[in-house]
């Protein structure tokens, strides 16, 4: 069968049964078609997509890598993280046993302080009371050399004799000593 009757053979007949009919000349130009592209592809598509899936590939591992350092360094910085918190924590516990410590101190440096004052306050009260009762002997010893004397007057006025005066003048004496004590 020649080309030709072939193409008037496909004019004439449905195209389901040209298909279904095995022509060889079909079967030669189908072979030829797939060499032909085959060896077109092959020169000018195969290297650029096997170019194209080895740079593919590459990126893919490169990714890969990076993301297990990536990984890695997370973790690194997960326990500095924790290392840092820890260390923190342990801080604050110290710096708050300080502050109790420094406030325990104040507290009873504050008390002894206020003890000291008060026994200060106290030992200037009983200065105070006894130069009072200093001032007080004096003068119940001014009043009472006053009333000797007035005791004396009448008596000189009485005219005694001088054993009296000196009696009398020792008996002042004596009670002025009883107020003393």
């Amino acid at each position: 069968m020649n080309f030709t009757a072939y193409i008037f053979l496909a004019a004439a007949a449905s195209p389901t049964e040209l298909l279904l009919k095995p022509t060889p000349g079909l079967y030669i130009w189908t072979i030829i078609t797939f060499l032909l592209l085959f060896f077109v592809l092959r020169k000018f598509a195969w290297k650029p997509l096997l170019n194209a899936l080895n740079e593919r590939e590459d990126f893919i591992s490169n990714s890969l890598k990076d993301a297990e350092k990536a990984r890695e360094e997370l973790e690194n910085i997960n326990q500095e993280s924790q290392d840092i918190i820890t260390k923190a924590r342990s801080e604050a516990q110290s710096i708050l046993a300080d502050g109790k410590s420094a406030a325990e101190n104040i507290k009873q440096q504050t008390i002894s302080d206020a003890k000291d004052q008060s026994a200060k306050i106290i030992e200037d009260a009983k200065k105070q009371i006894e130069a009072e009762k200093e001032k007080a002997m004096s003068e119940i010893k001014d009043e009472i050399v006053d009333i000797s004397l007035n005791v004396a007057q009448k008596l000189i006025s009485k005219n005694l004799s001088s054993e009296d005066n000196k009696k009398l003048i020792k008996d002042s004496l004596d009670q002025v000593g009883n107020y003393e004590a």
